[in-house]
């Protein structure tokens, strides 16, 4: 193994930390909103949700596009004459998929994805995508997946679209390790794909070689098996992670890609993994890495002391408090998340300040009291929370723009940076 490029980091953190636990109302969106950045990502799948026209109308608003822009998503509306029983589901579902497979040759990769309507009527889905590729295939791939907000947080929508996938992943030969097989790396996450660039462009650099999953084209899925070495590049995929894990593959443990320090000690789990030597990996990561440490000098003057409070959205906020404390300088007054994967989110535990407050899950009365005693300088939440904290003279970042935004690796380290200064600007900017 190589020598490991030495990353400063705290004794033991929050590694043991006991969260503060909540099981109360949510403040959430659905994980229907995923297709939003699937959609763009797999660039010959189609989105068929199964669900009622509210299904539709957040996916249309929150995409923002036009519905004659022909996108790569729809909704199968469950109607009255669906709920009464006049009309057989299966039946209309297949007459839908029909007709969207001959108006868009195009399709690849169809997924008929659930919703809350579509689960309370006990449709079943899996049965449908069964029967549809009996129809289609070759030509058309028919999965299934849950896109319901009943007991999930939104960005595990993502994570049942990539688990479903797993399965039908090509095979690597099940073979004890040589120098005709040696180890593969894959990066698992949806990323925008100047990142997916960037990243591959430093692996490459590195002398590895890697895929990508999900890959951009359904056509070029990449093969796993005991030889695969996959780092996470999203920190919502737990399903996604053991699905992988039952095909052979294994996890390299790493802090998540999110600014400088998140990002080298990502890229060096790799290096380590296949003994990129401490030169080579220098080499291939030092211009960028210098860079974004200069652009981040400059966003620290702004943010240095703030105190920030997490409400839990995406599962990003473990990460994203990590970023912000130890290359911002700012005080972390609560890091909330809807759940919290320990073996995930082991190494950014051990980087946050012993003593930090944690909160997994969300009773949104309760936090509010806290956060309104606390009187943090921002606080990163849902949109449905972001209006009554202003009205309260709280500063406020949409929990979802840091999903929807490229913000891993070292170019993006400074625009990630960018999204928690931005506010607290305007807020002098309206003080004046």
């Amino acid at each position: 193994m190589s020598t490991v490029i030495p990353i400063r980091a705290e004794a033991s953190g929050c590694t043991d930390v006991v969260p503060l636990v909540e099981r109360g109302q949510r403040e959430v969106f659905c994980g229907l909103t995923g297709i939003i950045w699937l959609h763009r990502k797999i660039q010959d799948a189609f989105f068929l949700v199964v669900g009622s026209r509210t299904c539709a109308h957040l996916i249309q608003s929150a995409a923002g596009v036009m519905i004659f822009a022909e996108p790569r998503f729809g909704t199968a509306i469950i109607d009255e004459r669906d709920l009464a029983g006049l009309a057989d589901v299966h039946e209309e579902l297949d007459r839908v998929v029909q007709q969207l497979l001959a108006r868009r040759p195009d399709i690849r990769l169809l997924f008929l994805v659930g919703s809350c309507p579509s689960e309370v009527i006990k449709l079943d889905l899996s049965r449908a995508a069964e029967r549809q590729n009996q129809i289609h295939q070759p030509a058309v791939r028919v999965l299934n997946y849950s896109g319901s907000g009943i007991e999930t947080t939104f960005t595990q929508g993502e994570d049942a679209c990539l688990a479903a996938m797993v399965p039908g992943l090509p095979s690597l030969a099940a073979t004890a390790l040589s120098n005709e097989t040696a180890p593969a790396l894959m990066v698992v996450g949806t990323l925008a794909d100047v990142v997916e660039d960037q990243l591959r462009n430093l692996l490459e650099r590195m002398g590895l070689q890697v895929s990508f999953f999900p890959p951009r084209n359904s056509q070029t899925m990449p093969a796993v098996g005991p030889h695969t070495r996959f780092l996470l590049a999203q920190p919502f995929l737990a399903d996604t992670a053991r699905a992988l894990q039952a095909r052979g593959a294994q996890h390299l443990p790493a802090v998540f890609p999110l600014g400088v320090e998140g990002t080298t000690a990502w890229l060096q789990a790799a290096a380590t993994e296949f003994d990129v030597t401490p030169e080579v990996f220098e080499q291939a990561t030092a211009a960028p890495r210098q860079r974004a440490e200069k652009a981040l000098a400059v966003q620290r003057e702004m943010l240095q002391g703030q105190r920030i409070f997490f409400f839990p959205d995406s599962q990003l906020e473990i990460p994203l408090a990590r970023f912000v404390h130890r290359e911002l300088g700012m005080d972390l007054v609560e890091v909330g998340t809807p759940y919290l994967h320990r073996q995930h989110m082991a190494a950014e535990l051990a980087w946050l300040p012993a003593g930090t407050r944690i909160s997994e899950g969300q009773d949104v009365d309760r936090q509010l009291d806290r956060c309104l005693a606390d009187a943090p300088d921002l606080v990163v939440c849902g949109l449905g929370l972001a209006n009554p904290l202003e009205a309260q003279g709280i500063t406020t970042k949409w929990a979802i723009e840091l999903v929807f935004t490229p913000i891993q690796g070292y170019e993006q380290a400074a625009d990630l940076a960018g999204l928690f200064s931005r506010p607290l600007k305007r807020r002098l900017k309206l003080a004046a």
